[in-house]
């Protein structure tokens, strides 16, 4: 069996949670689609986390595909856990770099991109739709 290890990587609120909950749904690895605003996300561990609707930690979650076993890590787009979000980076295959297309390329991303070329990852780029407002229901 194939192994490798994936991360999910943007600046907060862009949608790296959700990615990872619809990831893991489609793949099998949980039943129910949890989210962010409703506290209920797989990777969403910590009740910190919960409670402020971000992630804080880097989580992984291991599933698979065909012969491919996958290891997914989630981690922390906010700013000041930047060293937590840097720490995963010595073992990604690829990274997924996650831009909101409501909010566009923040200073964070442009970091995120630097990091990511210094340790040779290559990057799959996703432009997410949705707005923190259409992931919450909120306007």
């Amino acid at each position: 069996m194939k192994k490798i290890v994936i991360g999910i990587l943007a600046h907060v609120d862009a949608g790296k949670t959700t990615l990872s909950e619809s990831l893991l749904y489609v793949s099998g690895k949980i039943r129910k689609l949890g989210r962010v605003d409703n506290k209920d996300a797989y990777l969403d561990t910590y009740e910190l986390e919960r409670a402020r609707g971000i992630t804080i930690f880097s989580k992984q979650a291991v599933f698979d595909i065909d012969d491919t076993r996958i290891t997914l890590l989630d981690t922390p787009g906010h700013v000041d856990f930047s060293a937590e979000m840097e720490r995963t980076l010595q073992v990604l295959d690829y990274a997924i770099l996650v831009v909101s297309g409501a909010d566009g390329v923040q200073g964070h991303t442009k970091t995120l991109w630097h990091l990511l070329e210094i340790y040779k990852i290559p990057v799959f780029y996703l432009s997410t739709k949705w707005t923190k407002a259409a992931r919450t229901g909120t306007r």
